[in-house]
């Protein structure tokens, strides 16, 4: 990881120093371990501060639409579903292809914060990645674990690994895998009877805060006004009313569907760690069934969702 960390600062050291873009958008260590973030760097000098390892986990691709020139270029680090959503933005015209410059880094997965936390009483005050093996430290004691055994799950079936798009590489790209069950999880939940599931998703919500962490991190949802916040007319209540609380994710996961590349970001971002991809993985199941679609693949086709086609199937009329 070492190795991509510096050919991605070199990369990006050469284009700002050439003027070739004029902003590069990364991950930077954030103030406590396991916590990178975002960042946008302008110079030469500031390059050192970007990294790249199993803790970067957001989507930059939520963030190019906002720092975009109204001339020239931005840099991007991509992993191959940030990769997969400037492929959205593109078909759905919120960017064009000559404004970015795509630093393409082929990923082996990102690691589930909570689930590490889990392993410790106390505070973790050090996290190292080195290869497969994370070493994690805190004062009472220090643990190695596989970096495997901690993945989220979207990594564990991400079968997307490396950037559908890129103008280079920050490292050679690493086998993509292959899933006998890749919707495992929905099929579990598809097995329950009508009852069982509506439980099932209850509780999942039980706990929403409505803090829209979720919607502000997927970059899917950039609405200029989200249906939550429209006043004329009111859709869904402000309160913690829970009909209010399921019609918001339920919404949400519609307006995903066909183009949810299940990036994790918005259980990244959940403060109360609701699994919120339980709402989206169905909808990625039937666009692959029906329509034999994946989101972010292809820059000449839009969703399934979004056209009209006779041979669209309409089994479902009844």
């Amino acid at each position: 990881m070492d190795t991509c960390i510096e050919k991605i600062r070199t990369i990006c050291a050469d284009l700002l120093a050439k003027g070739k873009v004029q902003k590069v958008i990364g991950f930077a260590e954030g103030s406590i371990p396991m916590a990178s973030r975002p960042i946008a760097v302008t110079s030469k000098e500031d390059v050192a501060k970007l990294v790249f390892n199993a803790t970067c986990g957001l989507n930059l691709a939520n963030y190019v639409s906002d720092v975009l020139p109204k001339e020239g270029k931005i840099a991007v680090t991509a992993k191959g579903c940030d990769s997969r959503n400037l492929v959205t933005h593109m078909v759905e015209n919120q960017v064009s292809r000559d404004q970015l410059y795509i630093i393409g880094v082929p990923c082996t997965g990102m690691v589930d914060k909570r689930k590490i936390a889990a392993l410790f009483e106390d505070e973790i005050t050090d996290f190292i990645e080195d290869g497969d093996t994370l070493t994690i430290v805190s004062p009472q004691k220090k643990e190695k674990v596989s970096k495997k055994d901690v993945l989220r799950h979207n990594c564990r079936v991400c079968t997307h690994r490396n950037p559908v798009v890129f103008d280079v590489m920050a490292a050679e790209p690493v086998e993509e895998q292959s899933l006998d069950q890749p919707f495992a999880d929905v099929d579990h939940i598809a097995a329950m009877d009508p009852a069982a599931r509506w439980a099932h998703f209850q509780e999942l919500t039980k706990n929403c805060i409505r803090c829209y962490a979720c919607r502000n991190a997927c970059p899917l949802c950039y609405c200029p006004t989200c249906f939550v916040d429209e006043s004329s007319p009111q859709w869904v209540g402000k309160g913690q009313d829970k009909t209010d609380i399921n019609t918001f994710h339920f919404l949400r996961a519609f307006h995903c569907a066909g183009r949810c590349t299940d990036c994790g970001a918005c259980v990244e971002a959940c403060p109360m760690g609701i699994n919120v991809r339980d709402f989206t993985r169905k909808l990625n199941k039937d666009a692959l069934e029906l329509f034999g679609w994946e989101a972010g693949l292809d820059m000449e086709k839009r969703p399934p969702l979004d056209v009209y086609s006779p041979d669209d199937p309409n089994d479902f009329i009844k």
